[in-house]
């Protein structure tokens, strides 16, 4: 993608429970494109947000607070030019919708964070480095001209 003509009209982001992973994605794709993209978020069945997720957006000016999480079948519009699945789970369901619409389906294989055992920090520093591995590539695909869009 060399230039904002090049980016899509409206991305998915899918996980397993649309609690941590996906929310973080949608937020910052928001934070980076504002509307110019519609972007939504999904899992394969709906978990309220992860706290520790929402702790680690907000440390870089993202809040995910108020997501409200859903699965495939809660999904209002199913019209999008790219699905981004970060978990097996989530590719799946992804590849099932394709079915019945024509999109993109792309894989990034990304860590659970909530997996994690350990001290708060320990636990903090893996929802961190999921964070930050999402901006990258979000950064990477999406490539934002002229600097992220406030809200």
């Amino acid at each position: 993608m060399d230039s904002l003509n090049d980016l899509p009209g409206a991305v998915l982001f899918a996980c397993s429970h649309n609690s941590l992973r996906s929310p973080m994605a949608e937020g910052i794709m928001k934070h980076l494109h504002g509307r110019r993209i519609f972007v939504d978020s999904v899992g394969v069945r709906a978990r309220e947000v992860d706290p520790f997720a929402a702790e680690v957006m907000e440390e870089i000016g993202i809040s995910i607070e108020d997501h409200q999480p859903k699965s495939f079948d809660e999904l209002e519009d199913s019209s999008f030019d790219v699905i981004i699945t970060l978990s097996p789970e989530a590719q799946h369901s992804a590849v099932e919708m394709t079915r019945t619409m024509a999109c993109e389906v792309e894989f990034w294989h990304t860590f659970d964070p909530s997996i994690v055992e350990g001290n708060r920090e320990a636990r903090l520093d893996a929802y961190r480095q999921v964070r930050d591995q999402l901006m990258k590539r979000i950064m990477d695909r999406f490539p934002v001209s002229g600097g992220p869009v406030s809200l």
